[in-house]
């Protein structure tokens, strides 16, 4: 076996290289940076859901010593509206500017912005700005807010209705469902979530005279997609008078991938002052600024014959949008959600009935699934919803209805070409000794408990954008750059793509410099989102790979008289068939004086399945409502494994963020005046480590042909799968006692009113 076959790193669960510097006090965060004579914003925003603005009096602001500016809509009047770019038409997008024109509609809408030499001088001066407010009604409900009498937010959107998308055929649904044996209706709500990773959004804004270019740092996860927007739609000028760059960036969940009127704010006032401006979120703010996920109302139809095969499922679904559309907020919900209804299931007919409606709440957008989720969510529900009102174990009726011969062509136009789904149910249902189930819920009972078992399937439809690039360059000073268009927050991409690298050139890892989220250094990339990065950015580096060999095989048979067809490339270099000459990659960089180099675009717009089985045990205090999950066992296929370490982490994230939206986390507005109820981590409430057993996760390989690499995203998974596996428990520990159904989440106070409900 050949040396470079010996050393093959990929499927090795190798440390994260990253974490040296994270452990060690050494990333490089927004915050962390210094930037000399730098001044500091801070936006002054809305105390009202809705209100006309009548009048702004800065003149006090303006006049405390310190301050370089208050800057209101007015000023801004040359820069153009945020955009929405989501795929979903019709789309009514009303303008949103960097700062609230006329009215605003949301609390926490962005008023006015102030620049001080200090973050304390602008937040003081910002409470000496005079805004006169008119209080108008507000909605806060999706589907209060298409009631007749519901407050309009704009006039272009009557019934606050933003679009109206539809898939599948709903005359094939409809007859199906006339004439089952079986129909099953549920009404289920994904409630809204706030997105908390561990940094807040920052950012420091330069601008450049001599060369009339902008140049942000930003906490953000799609440098490229962001760049596009401030260039095209909102300063109007070329892109490469905009530069974008992130270092180190602390979580972000999907959230950090969007356009925001702080990025404007920050550009505009360096440029309009002449000097840097930076501006650092505090936690406050994120709750109200920004992107918020999930939030769908859906009722489904599922049609059933008498032998339990399902033959057809009818959604409805209604979708806050918020007050304004995010830049892809419309995607999540329609697009993305259409992708993955039926999830795993053999279901001929599908037909989907998505609304979107606007609020006075903040914006709504992709967060970790982005419409995957709410999909499998949905699905899940009416099938274990069926399985109670037919009698049948759920496990049992899931298997009848899963998908079993590949390639499949899903009623939503996804073609699956792999996949294990009645393996993976089986392996998980063994693993969590599901035999063993009622010996231990009657040892619960006995301690007055009330114990749940439930079982819940998932299909991610992994993609994101279509399309990556990526550069491969041997440098002459030994090292190996990979310049990658996707985007790490803390995915470990460091660790991964360096492992491809080295794996597919034979060279040690410690020579790959990873490079990414700049976009001088990058030439393209639509970043983070979608579970995209293996899939698109690294079938991308090997391609970037394999042309930048192609150019170092001619070099080398220059190197070593040899014509290009007598080499052999093993160990990362190359050697002429039957002798000793050879030549190793590093030595020809360093050698021949120049760095040889190639970019690639890898054009592809082929979806991955991953896809897997989760079983939980949830017990129940019938006397306080506290659930306790006790045992959580995952199956899930993610296709070749690049670092299953990697892996099972991600996945063990998903997983308790989805556990968090199950059980404790919730988003509450005031129905009456719109304030957000839950606006600090003192209200809203985050699942916390005592929270979760060890998780029994187990990682099935089935690659797929869908990309070189042969693997599936993981980043999204266990997001996608927890929450209907919680929710199955949850119901489970209930039903004896005469719970039928909840909605998340499900926490103590809800499951103590239903129990006590149910008892009445």
């Amino acid at each position: 076996m050949a040396q470079h076959e010996q050393e093959k790193v990929i499927g090795r669960s190798i440390r994260r290289v990253e974490d040296q510097r994270f452990l060690t006090g050494r990333g490089r965060y927004v915050d962390d940076i210094a930037s000399p004579d730098c001044l500091w914003g801070h936006v002054l925003r809305s105390p009202h859901a809705h209100a006309t603005i009548e009048g702004i009096d800065v003149a006090a602001a303006k006049a405390l010593p310190g301050v370089h500016g208050v800057f209101v809509a007015a000023d801004l009047a040359e820069l153009g509206p945020m955009p929405c770019l989501a795929a979903v038409k019709p789309l009514i997008v009303p303008p949103r500017q960097a700062l609230a024109t006329g009215r605003v509609r949301h609390v926490g809408d962005p008023v006015a912005f102030i620049v001080a030499d200090s973050a304390e001088i602008a937040r003081e001066a910002s409470e000496m700005v005079e805004v006169d407010y008119e209080s108008l009604p507000s909605v806060v409900d999706g589907r209060a807010a298409l009631a007749s009498d519901a407050p309009v937010l704009w006039d272009i959107a009557p019934g606050n209705v933003a679009f109206r998308f539809e898939k599948g055929d709903a005359a094939v649904v409809r007859e199906a469902i006339r004439t089952a044996a079986h129909v099953v209706e549920i009404d289920v709500m994904n409630n809204r979530v706030i997105v908390s990773p561990l940094e807040p959004r920052a950012g420091i804004a330069r601008y450049d005279a001599a060369t009339d270019t902008l140049d942000l740092e930003l906490t953000g996860q799609g440098v490229h997609g962001i760049r596009r927007q401030l260039a095209e739609f909102v300063f109007k000028v070329s892109p490469d008078k905009i530069y974008l760059h992130a270092p180190d960036v602390g979580g972000g969940f999907g959230m950090k991938n969007f356009l925001y009127p702080e990025w404007i704010l920050l550009l505009w006032a360096a440029r309009k002052l002449g000097k840097p401006v930076r501006w650092t979120a505090d936690r406050a703010e994120e709750f109200v600024a920004g992107a918020q996920g999930r939030d769908i109302a859906a009722k489904a139809k599922l049609a059933l014959d008498a032998s339990g095969k399902i033959l057809a499922m009818d959604v409805e679904m209604v979708a806050n949008m918020g007050a304004y559309l995010s830049g892809n907020g419309p995607g999540a919900s329609a697009v993305a959600a259409s992708t993955a209804h039926g999830g795993v299931y053999d279901i001929p007919a599908i037909h989907v009935d998505v609304r979107g409606v606007f609020t006075n709440t903040v914006p709504v957008d992709a967060y970790r699934g982005a419409g995957k989720p709410e999909a499998n969510y949905i699905t899940e529900r009416a099938i274990e919803a069926a399985a109670r009102q037919l009698g049948r174990d759920p496990a049992d009726l899931r298997r009848q209805n899963l998908i079993s011969s590949f390639p499949h062509k899903t009623a939503m136009g996804m073609a699956i070409d792999s996949g294990g789904f009645v393996a993976n149910l089986d392996q998980a249902v063994a693993q969590a000794d599901v035999a063993g189930f009622d010996a231990r819920r009657a040892e619960a009972k006995a301690r007055g408990k009330l114990l749940g078992l439930g079982v819940g399937c998932f299909l991610e439809t992994s993609r994101g954008a279509p399309n990556e690039g990526a550069e491969v360059r041997f440098d002459t000073d030994g090292t190996v750059m990979v310049a990658v268009g996707t985007e790490s927050n803390g995915q470990g991409h460091e660790t991964a793509f360096a492992q491809i690298a080295a794996d597919r050139l034979g060279v040690p890892m410690e020579v790959i410099r990873y490079v990414q989220a700049d976009t001088r250094a990058v030439k393209s990339g639509s970043g983070h989102g979608g579970a995209r990065s293996m899939h698109m950015g690294g079938a991308a580096v090997v391609k970037a790979i394999d042309a930048t060999l192609a150019k170092a095989r001619s070099l080398a048979a220059h190197l070593l008289q040899a014509s290009e067809d007598e080499l052999v490339f093993a160990s990362g270099g190359f050697a002429v068939r039957g002798s000793e000459r050879r030549i190793d990659l590093l030595s020809m960089a360093r050698e021949s004086g120049s760095s040889f180099v190639a970019h690639v675009m890898n054009m592809t717009d082929v979806f991955t399945f991953p896809s897997g089985c989760h079983v939980a045990e949830i017990e129940v205090d019938p006397d306080t409502g506290a659930a306790a999950l006790v045992r959580y066992t995952a199956v899930d296929d993610y296709g070749r494994l690049i670092n299953p370490q990697l892996t099972v982490g991600q996945v063990q994230g998903g997983v308790a963020q989805g556990i968090g939206q199950a059980l404790v986390e919730h988003t509450v507005y005031d129905p009456q005046s719109g304030q957000l109820l839950s606006g600090s981590l003192m209200d809203y409430a985050m699942p916390r480590a005592d929270d979760f057993p060890n998780f029994d996760i187990t990682l099935v390989e089935r690659p797929t042909a869908a990309n070189p690499l042969g693997v599936k995203g993981s980043g999204q998974a266990g997001c996608i799968s927890a929450p209907q596996t919680i929710m199955a428990a949850v119901l489970d520990a209930l039903r004896p006692a005469g719970v039928e159904t909840l909605d998340m989440p499900a926490t103590p106070e809800r499951i103590w009113h239903a129990l006590r409900q149910a008892a009445a």
